[in-house]
């Protein structure tokens, strides 16, 4: 008899392991898997990151609530979801490289269905803002084609699907504060300084 009682307990554990990974794969491998999602943890927290076969879909921060957020894909995309990290892999990568210093750019494929309308003008302006740079509210409202549309401009990067991938962080206000972050303003300002470095 094992002195460890805990052991049947990891072998369990392994076996769950075991079996939601076949379980992702086959998902996978049948079409059945809209929405893959994994966390990786960063120097900002903890990221949910939610994929469909078309790309990226989603990325949020612990404070917004990681099952509040599965839940809205579920409602908004598909109500097949599951924890399926391999289809993340690319997206890991880059993100470690991105915090690691080594990476100003991420080339990974993007779905950005839930940004429609203005909204989806703004996410699609916010990856030209160089890495190091910000833009103000009001110059992202012009670069949209909306140039009065400066508190439209800081709803899209609040809502923004895909923060720190498509750079909402890189937008401040007129006088160089920060201004609001989704992530909150410890991650925003790390991300800036990090950028800055």
């Amino acid at each position: 008899m094992s002195d460890n009682i805990f052991a049947p307990l990891a072998e369990e554990d392994g076996t769950l392991a075991r079996l939601h990974a076949r379980l992702a794969a086959t998902a996978e491998r049948e079409g059945v898997l809209d929405v893959a999602y994994r966390t990786l943890d960063t120097p900002v927290g903890s990221l949910l990151l939610a994929a469909t076969e078309q790309g990226l879909v989603r990325v949020a921060f612990s404070v917004q609530d990681h099952e509040a957020v599965l839940v809205k894909l579920a409602t908004a995309v598909s109500p097949r979801v599951l924890e399926a990290p391999a289809r993340l892999d690319q997206v890991a990568h880059q993100l470690d490289e991105y915090f690691g210093g080594k990476r100003d750019r991420f080339t990974v494929p993007l779905d950005l269905r839930l940004a429609t309308g203005f909204r989806r003008a703004v996410v699609e302006h916010l990856p030209h803002i160089r890495y190091g740079g910000t833009e103000s509210y009001a110059q992202v409202a012009a670069a949209a084609g909306s140039p009065k549309a400066v508190r439209a401009v800081g709803t899209a990067c609040a809502l923004n699907p895909v923060p720190v991938v498509v750079p909402c962080h890189r937008v401040v206000r007129s006088d160089g504060s920060m201004g609001g972050y989704a992530g909150g303003p410890d991650a925003k300002r790390t991300l800036l300084t990090l950028e800055a470095a």
